[in-house]
């Protein structure tokens, strides 16, 4: 992969993880709701769990929704009622004085997992892939995945500082509720592409 390509993949990955996304808007109101350290692990499960992602699809799975298209259309039905769940989750979460006792937010491997239902993601990978690892060997899967690790990591972490910063105009329960319910409706407002394809 010459100089010309890695930047050019360097840039998309970038700019892809950067705009907003149901893993941005999750890593959002996790910074806000239980702030910056907590949501590290959150972070690298998507960071790790997208790499993953990609090197598997690389690999052959997408072999599998091209001879059963209709597992496809199974994980995004799937992907669509595990997203629903989780914008209530994000709407109905407690005051943030609760949250620093009880509330958990996202686990690394609950985030890697997440990869596989985010409709985004998917998008990402699959456009990665096609684009820049067109002579479709495994070092070339591998090259575009520890490109997005690397270039991922830093730009969804934007997206918990800004939560994190929110939080300290989030000082009352009705502060909160507005932020949490914006949160979900934008997450819902994401699987839109999905729901209502062009």
């Amino acid at each position: 992969m010459t100089p010309d390509i890695l930047l050019a993949l360097a840039t998309f990955a970038f700019v892809s993880s950067a705009t907003p996304g149901p893993n941005n808007l999750m890593l959002m109101a996790s910074g806000a709701n239980y702030g910056f350290v907590r949501s590290v692990p959150h972070m690298l499960g998507i960071s790790i769990g997208f790499g993953v992602m990609i090197i598997l699809v690389g690999a052959g799975l997408v072999q599998i929704f091209d001879a059963w298209p209709v597992s496809y259309t199974i994980l995004q039905a799937l992907s669509v009622i595990y997203m629903a769940w989780l914008a209530w989750k994000i709407a109905n979460a407690a005051p943030i004085t609760r949250h620093a006792a009880t509330g958990h937010p996202m686990t690394f491997l609950q985030a890697a997992a997440f990869q596989w239902v985010n409709p985004k993601a998917w998008a990402m990978a699959l456009t990665a892939l096609t684009v820049y690892a067109g002579d479709a060997t495994l070092l070339a899967f591998c090259i575009v995945a520890l490109v997005f690790s690397m270039v991922n990591l830093p730009a969804i972490t934007m997206w918990t500082v800004l939560g994190q910063q929110v939080a300290r105009i989030l000082t009352s329960r009705r502060r909160l509720r507005i932020f949490n319910l914006t949160m979900a409706a934008l997450l819902i407002a994401s699987l839109l592409p999905v729901l209502l394809p062009v």
